[in-house]
């Protein structure tokens, strides 16, 4: 008999009839189980410096391959990659590379230009972990890295799908108020949590894009970096310059804020840059 389905890969908890797509775009009720239907399904695929996921203290200077698919779980009105994150199953076009065909382009890539792995990024990997893990575990066998970049609004057992076989994860933390995740369709204690149970095993970044009007307090800032410190005063935090994209047009963000939100996060922190200027 078919039934509704709870999805509890994130927080959104979504409950789906038998073909109900989640909120992600990209977890479905099958009829028998929550399956990712965006499986080995790429909208983009690109090999970049490793600077630009932004990892500044992973390799640096070295050069990843990053791949995208479709969905993301959470709702944000400035996305920069709204054409896929906010995108579904068959609305925009797909090339099929399963996990063996990546890990397969990935090690050719190590021979020819240097490439150190694969980047899951783009869009909202982790709607798809299942697919984030399979690759990661073929790309350890060949003594290659994985890196997820990622909005950290999954639950643990998510996370811990894939952190094993992770090396690196550059998190966005869009806010330290619940206020600014309620804009986004979030919670910020679910980020928090990912962030603190991430960096026990693996190497983390963290990126605060700074918004007009969302999470533009220095004081805010201060109380993230602070939170930040009493992890680690080593995790490096990037303050990224927002610019009006999708649904979100209030004017960029002002690079005197960015400084002195710098300037207010390294009284905690000892790796703090100001990235989009």
């Amino acid at each position: 008999m078919c039934e509704t389905l709870i999805c509890s890969a994130c927080p959104n908890h979504c409950a789906l009839k038998p073909g109900d797509t989640g909120a992600c775009l990209a977890r479905k009720n099958t009829g028998a189980a929550i399956e990712c239907v965006n499986y080995a399904l790429a909208t983009s695929l690109a090999l970049d410096p490793i600077e630009k996921k932004p990892l500044f203290h992973f390799h640096p200077g070295t050069k990843i391959l990053s791949v995208g698919s479709f969905g993301c779980n959470l709702k944000c009105p400035f996305c920069q990659n709204h054409d896929i994150s906010q995108a579904g199953e068959g609305v925009i076009p797909t090339d099929r590379i399963l996990p063996e065909e990546l890990a397969g382009i990935a090690e050719n890539l190590r021979d020819e230009e240097g490439n150190i792995g694969v980047a899951f990024t783009y869009n909202e990997p982790l709607t798809g972990y299942e697919y984030v893990r399979d690759c990661a575990v073929l790309l350890k066998e060949k003594g290659l890295c994985a890196v997820a970049v990622t909005n950290g609004h999954f639950e643990i057992q998510t996370l811990d799908a894939v952190l094993p076989y992770i090396d690196a994860f550059n998190i966005d933390l869009k806010g330290f108020t619940q206020k600014a995740y309620d804009r986004l369709g979030g919670k910020l204690e679910t980020v928090k949590a990912f962030i603190m149970h991430a960096h026990v095993s693996s190497h983390i970044e963290i990126t605060s894009l700074i918004v007009p009007g969302i999470n533009d307090s220095v004081t805010e800032m201060e109380e993230e970096a602070k939170w930040i410190a009493a992890i680690d005063p080593g995790i490096p935090l990037h303050i990224n310059r927002y610019f009006p994209r999708y649904r979100y047009r209030e004017s960029a963000t002002a690079v005197p804020l960015l400084q002195k939100m710098k300037s207010a996060a390294e009284r905690y922190l000892e790796h703090v840059y100001i990235g989009n200027v």
